[in-house]
């Protein structure tokens, strides 16, 4: 079996490459224009993923025919978690669909109190 990797822009920082089985996804959001995503010639995606010890990746991508769309992403270490929230909101606002950022917050795993 093939292990799937993936590489992810971040804001400020060189990209990084993962292993997907070993950062699965928390949560995600996405929006595209018109009734079905595999027509639409824009879309936007924001997503969390998640390792096992603990740190986060948040990243979003915009894609538009003919444009090379926004990238944008965020690492934080297992300390930085609580942080989430706001970090999510802030990949958002980069690149450029802030409503995406309450999809994507809602969407992840329920807090066990």
């Amino acid at each position: 079996m093939a292990v799937k990797e993936r590489t992810i822009t971040l804001t400020d920082r060189a990209p990084i490459r993962i292993i997907e089985d070993d950062w699965p996804v928390l949560a995600s959001a996405k929006w595209w224009e018109g009734e079905h995503e595999f027509q639409s010639e824009r879309t936007a995606l924001l997503r969390v993923r998640r390792s096992g010890d603990g740190r986060h990746i948040v990243y979003g991508v915009t894609d538009w025919v003919g444009n090379s769309g926004r990238r944008a992403g965020v690492l934080l270490d297992a300390f930085g978690s609580s942080m989430l929230c706001a970090t999510i909101r802030e990949v958002a606002q980069a690149i450029g669909y802030p409503d995406l950022a309450n999809e994507c917050i809602a969407n992840l795993p329920p807090e066990r109190l």
